[in-house]
């Protein structure tokens, strides 16, 4: 009787605390990092969405309420069937153009750039026309601004002199490149990015008092000093003058393989930056997704600032 009472105590004991108080229904939270490589985060609706590389069918998105737990969505934002391209669904970004009532993803497939749209942050996403923004050419890693007179620009990779970072204006409907217009950003040109191979990729462009703000990384993404950097203009356009002591994030705590970021204002109007990380210094995949705050100081050459304070997105179950 004593064995079957101490049994009961350390196997079924622990169990029944653990779940009294929970619906059946109830997800679990489990501390494990959403396996989402080149994230992105949009709040729309009180409602946190993110997207990122990892389907080999399209783009996968999870929701959350607070930052830090986050559930999969039942069904593909994006699936094959709907878009350019069957496989390599890169980088996605989606912007909510209340003008148009509608939702923007900017994406990579076959690593050429592409564009869907959807009435609904899950999807499903659709291309009517199933073609890629620029035909001629491999690009990768397209990123939308659009300033305060309403003119959008796209930002994107081209395979030049390795990987470097241009621009181009959009025409109004958000989704055709005037190439006339296309014009380079920022290459390889500091010692911390000849680590591995020649890549400046993964743009995102903000405007902060008066300034813009462009963060990218640097590295390819398969090395541990893989890192962010940021570079600033006076327009959209540039010329874009690249901060001279990055990277501002590179290894930080115990993290390796850090980029590919974007920022986005919580339910508070915090500025937040996502970024992936390795999976361990020992495995790259499957790169987890990571949070964290972003300051700049009031100094004559203005500095963006990433916090250590970082928050890993966990999946709920």
């Amino acid at each position: 009787m004593k064995k079957f009472a101490y049994l009961f105590l350390v196997l079924v004991l622990p169990s029944f605390l653990s779940c009294k108080g929970k619906s059946p229904d109830e997800p679990i939270k489990v501390d494990i990092p959403v396996p989402l490589g080149d994230p992105f985060i949009m709040l729309y609706d009180n409602v946190y969405y993110a997207y990122g590389t990892n389907a080999e069918d399209g783009i996968e998105v999870y929701t959350s309420e607070d930052l830090e737990y986050w559930k999969k969505a039942e069904n593909l934002a994006l699936h094959k069937s709907n878009s350019w391209g069957d496989k390599w669904f890169w980088a996605p970004e989606v912007y909510y153009i209340k003008e148009k009532n509608k939702f923007f993803m900017y994406y990579t497939a076959n690593e050429h750039i592409c564009v869907a749209t959807a009435d609904s942050p899950l999807g499903p996403f659709i291309q009517p026309e199933k073609k890629p923004m620029l035909e001629s050419e491999k690009c990768i890693d397209n990123s939308l601004f659009i300033d305060s007179e309403g003119k959008p620009w796209l930002y994107f990779d081209r395979f030049n002199d390795g990987l470097n970072i241009w621009v181009a204006e959009l025409e109004s409907d958000l989704t055709t490149i005037k190439t006339s217009t296309m014009r380079k950003c920022i290459n390889v040109s500091q010692e911390w990015e000849t680590v591995w191979p020649r890549v400046n990729e993964g743009p995102f462009v903000m405007k902060h008092n008066g300034l813009y703000y462009m963060t990218y990384s640097a590295n390819s993404y398969e090395s541990q000093f893989y890192g962010i950097g940021f570079a600033t203009a006076a327009s959209p356009n540039g010329p874009w003058t690249k901060y001279a002591s990055n990277p501002i994030f590179q290894k930080p705590q115990d993290l390796v393989g850090v980029g590919h970021s974007a920022m986005f204002k919580d339910k508070s109007g915090k500025q937040r930056i996502i970024f992936h990380a390795h999976r361990s210094k020992e495995s790259i995949h499957p790169r987890g997704m990571y949070i964290s705050d972003v300051a700049f100081t009031n100094d004559a050459v203005p500095v963006m600032k990433i916090s250590n304070n970082i928050i890993k997105a966990k999946i709920k179950r």
